[in-house]
């Protein structure tokens, strides 16, 4: 029997209110601070991506496992992805020892945005001047996408040595010594001063663009930390180099071909005034500082305290150089890996980055104990 108007309009009805009611039931949440699993985020440029994570010290064996120093060795071949995974294909280079990922169980994840060569435009938003690279969207648009399924509890930045042409210092310093027998300091002073209000502007950008993000996402200021850290020096004071400064032995055997002076000049004179000026904007946006310039004291390439790796001296933490070195002829690996914290360096960045994130308000300093691997890494305040 056909059923009654009032019996199909109730129907009706009821089936409109159903299909508003599922078209207004909230879709699945996306993870809000305090939910979700928990994240540590690095973001920046080289020097908090891993690059050079690939090395175990230095060593002048060109073939094989370059007498253990090289990770990349399959015993046949050369397979670099088995450090750096996917990010070796376009190069920025996120190896399975940067500083994210060797600072053990901070969160239930860590999550490396960071990419080799990265200036701040490849921080910032695409909506606020960010710029794609490598492939990749910026960096804080893919933050945004971590923080939306996340629970984001610390971003730790490197960034503005690239801003700063820090590439182009080393390259024209080198080129100085071996080729033109001639200082760098003087000229590299200026063009760094020139660059350096703009860059650091540039990074306080960033951390504008992180918060914005986070904001964004529905945090507030104090539901995650943002650590700004500096940068270290790779080449030790004249005093401690082990190699004379005349002959080809820095060049050739150490991998360190600086003149005396422009090496005092970078190690005591550029990374602090970098250190410095990036310690201001951490303070002026909010964020925590974590000061880098005495990492790699005594651990530098070529430094007396340090030795290259050889068939009577085996990779050690304790003893090798926890920085790359300069490999001209690019006979071991590109040369993007140069002067940059390698595989014991990662370890040790690790190290610090475990301990601030113990620290909840402050600004640190991180340094290494001699004789000892990234157990001996302790902070100073200040």
């Amino acid at each position: 029997m056909p059923s009654s108007p009032h019996r199909a309009l109730r129907g009706l009805l009821t089936l409109c209110l159903a299909a508003g009611l599922a078209s207004l039931a909230p879709t699945p949440a996306l993870a809000a601070p305090g939910s979700g699993p928990t994240a540590v985020v690095s973001m920046g440029d080289s020097y908090i991506s891993g690059e050079a994570g690939r090395w175990q010290g230095n060593s002048l064996t060109t073939s094989g496992s370059r007498t253990g120093t090289d990770r990349a060795w399959t015993g046949s071949g050369y397979d670099p992805s088995r450090v750096y995974g996917a990010s070796q294909t376009n190069g920025c280079h996120r190896s399975d020892s940067a500083e994210v990922r060797s600072a053990g169980g901070l969160a239930t994840e860590q999550i490396n945005l960071a990419c080799s060569g990265a200036t701040t435009r490849n921080v910032f938003r695409a909506s606020n001047g960010g710029v794609a690279y490598k492939g990749e969207a910026p960096q804080a648009d893919q933050l945004a996408s971590v923080a939306a399924t996340r629970d984001v509890k610390l971003i730790a930045l490197s960034i503005g040595g690239n801003d700063l042409g820090f590439a182009d210092v080393i390259t024209t310093c080198a080129t100085d010594y071996i080729v033109w027998y001639s200082y760098c300091h003087d000229d590299q002073q200026a063009a760094v001063d020139a660059r350096i209000d703009g860059a650091m502007a540039a990074v306080g950008k960033s951390i504008d663009e992180i918060r914005a993000v986070m904001t964004g996402a529905g945090y507030a200021t104090a539901d995650y930390r943002i650590v700004l850290q500096s940068y270290p020096s790779p080449i030790p004071r004249s005093t401690e180099n082990r190699y004379g400064e005349s002959g080809w032995s820095r060049t050739n055997t150490g991998g360190c071909p600086f003149w005396n002076a422009d090496s005092d000049w970078a190690r005591d004179s550029l990374v602090p005034q970098i250190a410095n000026r990036l310690k201001a904007v951490a303070r002026a946006k909010g964020a925590q500082f974590m000061d880098l310039r005495d990492m790699l004291q005594g651990r530098e390439v070529c430094a007396k305290t340090s030795k290259l790796v050889g068939s009577t001296a085996p990779a050690s933490a304790t003893t090798s150089e926890w920085a790359r070195w300069i490999d001209q002829n690019e006979t071991q690996g590109p040369l993007q890996e140069d002067m940059h914290p390698n595989y014991y360096g990662q370890l040790a960045l690790g190290r610090c980055l475990a301990l601030i994130n113990g620290r909840t308000t402050g600004d640190y300093s991180c340094r290494n104990t001699a004789g000892t691997g990234a157990s001996g890494m302790y902070l100073t305040a200040g």
